[in-house]
């Protein structure tokens, strides 16, 4: 039985292999290992969604080599065209009533690139293209990382992660990511609304281990830690990300700092990236609604002024 299914798409250049990689990456799909023997090179991606389609062309059709399907098409275009790629095909211009928006390029070795996607509209029936969502674009954007000492054995794997995470998404080290350390983790919540109130990050991410042991200090360690993490996102207005592991066992948290459970600190470093862009998605939202206002507005006086 098939028990996973790998795409693979040939660039037809070295060139176009380099501005694919380069295009995908900057479209938003996580980058898995990269190689290169004396045969080929390759470049893994790992989307979050994937479907798979079998198709049969009923009429001619210029094939494309890769079909990319996105929930913005519209800022696609735009990464498409700073990247000095050329579009050679628009179909369905950039009218916001426009549901589908999709465009062809040619890559400068001949690889075709087909990328669609419908935009935000009532006839949209797929839920995520309508649900407001920051997205997972880090560049330009500053985070801070308060990690706990204590469990280091545990902490420095989950930093790892973070860090992985955050690059991944195109934030800098030493430029964008500032790192603080603190004690234990009692002291995460103090740290991380310190570096809030500065105003100078758009996320937090808190990073840390607790361990049940014997007694009830545990469980009032964890309850402070989540409180005032909690407290502190929700007073200063900025994201916190909780990568924060309590667990019973250490062999269940090293499960999930890196082993057969994921990267906690991976996971909560895509949470601030993404929390990170939500008041971008939400202002761009306002100006959707304000345009489709206008338009509804001089369509009703149109009709008006008609009849």
């Amino acid at each position: 039985m098939i028990k996973w299914v790998q795409i693979g798409v040939l660039a037809k250049s070295s060139k176009d292999f380099t501005t694919l990689v380069k295009l995908l990456d900057s479209l938003g799909l996580r980058k898995g290992p990269v190689g290169e023997n004396e045969i080929s090179r390759s470049a893994e991606f790992l989307p979050a969604r994937l479907s798979f389609d079998v198709i049969h062309r009923k009429k001619p059709w210029d094939d494309a080599d890769l079909i990319l399907v996105v929930n913005d098409p519209d800022t696609a275009l735009e990464l498409v065209r700073r990247q000095g790629i050329e579009v050679v095909h628009e179909h369905s211009g950039p009218e916001p009533e426009h549901s589908v928006r999709n465009f062809r390029m040619t890559l400068p070795g001949g690889t075709r690139v087909l990328v669609w996607g419908p935009r935000v509209t009532d006839t949209v029936v797929d839920t995520d293209h309508l649900a407001l969502e920051g997205d997972l674009n880090a560049a330009g954007k500053h985070f801070a990382i308060v990690i706990s000492r204590f469990n280091s054995f545990i902490t420095e794997r989950l930093l790892a992660g973070t860090l992985d995470g955050l690059t991944r998404c195109g934030a800098k080290l030493f430029k964008d990511i500032a790192l603080v350390r603190v004690p234990g983790a009692f002291e995460i919540p103090s740290a991380a609304r310190t570096l809030a109130e500065t105003k100078k990050y758009d996320a937090i991410i808190c990073i840390g281990c607790l361990l049940r042991g014997d007694t009830a200090h545990y469980d009032v360690i964890v309850n402070e830690v989540t409180r005032g993490i909690g407290q502190s996102a929700q007073e200063t207005g900025v994201p916190h990300a909780f990568g924060v592991l309590t667990w019973d066992t250490l062999e269940q948290a090293i499960d999930r700092a890196g082993l057969k459970m994921g990267n906690k600190g991976f996971e909560a470093a895509l949470a601030a990236v993404e929390m990170a862009n939500f008041k971008k998605a939400i202002r761009k939202a306002g100006r959707r609604s304000q345009v489709s206002s206008v338009r509804n507005g001089k369509s009703k006086s149109a009709k008006k002024s008609r009849h």
